[in-house]
């Protein structure tokens, strides 16, 4: 019995090792911190298990290279460091709980001499503009691996990664939707693996019945961390113009304006109906450079040094303030933090990280000061404002913060499994939809009122 006993704790010890756990992992402090306590955490759970510790690294850490959280610059690394003596890669969120033994179990299915990509499968309903509109006749034949669940490579499968990578460097100068966008380069037009659905890996919650089941669950709550966000400590710029005046301004005053105390309108046209301020600014067709860095500016000279935040957006986001409110107490106001969902450009190539301008862009004062004090401008009023505030920022050595909770398209551009985890704080773009049926399906804020400490389930039909 106990030698039986040993052997099984020897094996599961060698296996364990055989692992290389990586958190997908940033260098703000509150997210830093998150990821060091789950790190702390596996390694807990295995030294309870046996010997041998895994290793566990953090993306952040691990390479100054702007583009570690693409994951697929990094895998040059993991073959060279981890190539001979692994079998797997596990890749996990920060909000990812992981039951060790259960993880081991499942990937002890698998045979990991063979290439394996392993996951739980999201697909697309319909073609979406985020994805290219990829395998436009029937989107749902593509899956590719929630990162909330986990995912995982074999070692044979990340050195066949790594060869291609140097033979053939990345090609796309965008990264939008990462996920999507590394499992078709894994896919390689069909010549590579598909993903394998995993059904271990799930993004229930951690108190989910279901919990026994699974070898991973995700904690989907909205962060809070203490008292939110004042709404006086909160100051809204919202960009608009003229031509949408009449029909993107009157779907923010049926919606969100009310959860705003401080709310600016900035224009080309001083309207004042709205009220709108006129920037001085000409309206631009294209990117809003200009206009944007006209609020930069405005923010810091024209209120209260005493308001933490600006959040900038434009007239056809949809976002909740009240949720933000709850979402910026993680953060620290005299850190330099530019919060939103993260986009990459020329990531392959030493590009630069920004904060994709249309599901909101949050700054801490303090970011803002130490950006219009580096006389880092725009090349030309009509460049992308977005694009030019990364530059700005990676310039600057501030980091980008990327939460998935702030999104630049519509709620039915992503699987519904994926937002099925999430407590939305925007979504964009008014195309095809009931905008304010949207925001009150999704963001209003009496959609999260809770029972016993339960969430009430969400009304969200069919958008």
């Amino acid at each position: 019995q106990k030698s039986e006993e040993s052997r099984t704790i020897s094996k599961i010890s060698r296996e364990l090792k055989e692992i290389v756990f990586v958190i997908q992992s940033q260098s703000n402090s509150f997210h830093s911190k998150r990821a060091e306590d789950l790190k702390r955490d596996i390694l807990k759970q295995a030294a309870d298990l046996g010997k041998e510790l895994p290793t566990v690294l953090l993306t952040h850490q691990m390479d100054k290279h702007e583009g570690a959280w693409t994951i697929l610059p990094l895998m040059k690394d993991f073959s060279v460091t981890y190539g001979r003596n692994s079998s797997w890669i596990f890749f996990c969120e920060e909000d990812t709980r992981i039951q060790v033994i259960k993880l081991l179990e499942i990937l002890g299915r698998f045979d990991s001499s063979k290439e394996w990509f392993l996951g739980k499968a999201l697909y697309d309903e319909e073609s979406t503009i985020i994805h290219h509109y990829a395998f436009a006749e029937n989107p749902t034949v593509f899956k590719f691996p929630d990162f909330a669940a986990g995912w995982a490579l074999s070692v044979p499968l990340v050195n066949k990664l790594s060869k291609k990578l140097k033979s053939e460097p990345l090609k796309s100068d965008f990264t939008i939707d990462l996920k999507h966008e590394i499992a078709l380069y894994i896919w390689q037009k069909g010549e590579g693996p598909h993903l394998t659905p995993v059904l271990e890996f799930c993004t229930d919650d951690v108190n989910s019945y279901k919990v026994d089941y699974c070898a991973t669950t995700f904690s989907n709550s909205l962060p809070l961390c203490g008292e939110p966000m004042k709404k006086e400590d909160v100051f809204v710029a919202v960009k608009t113009c003229r031509k949408f005046h009449g029909d993107r301004i009157p779907v923010v005053k049926q919606t969100w304006e009310r959860e705003a105390a401080l709310i600016e309108y900035y224009s080309d046209y001083a309207d004042i109906s709205i009220p709108a301020v006129d920037l001085g600014i000409p309206n631009t067709d294209r990117g809003h450079c200009g206009k944007t860095f006209a609020i930069l500016e405005r923010f810091l000279n024209h209120t209260s040094p005493r308001t933490p935040w600006l959040v900038i957006v434009d007239d056809d986001t949809l976002i909740s303030i009240f949720r933000l409110r709850k979402l910026l107490s993680c953060y620290d106001p005299s850190e330099p933090v530019f919060l939103g969902e993260r986009y990459g450009y020329g990531l392959g190539t030493g590009g630069y990280s920004y904060i994709t301008g249309g599901g909101g862009m949050v700054f801490s004062r303090i970011a803002v000061q130490k950006l219009l004090a580096s006389k880092c401008r725009c090349y030309s009023m009509d460049a992308p404002d977005d694009m030019v505030l990364g530059m700005c920022f990676s310039g600057l050595g501030i980091p980008i913060t990327h939460s998935p909770l702030f999104h630049q398209a519509r709620p039915m551009d992503y699987p519904k499994d994926y937002l099925a985890h999430q407590i939305p704080v925007s979504f964009h773009k008014h195309w095809n939809i009931d905008p304010v049926k949207v925001y009150f399906t999704w963001l209003a804020p009496n959609t999260e009122e809770t029972q016993n400490g339960k969430k009430v389930g969400y009304n969200r039909e069919d958008l």
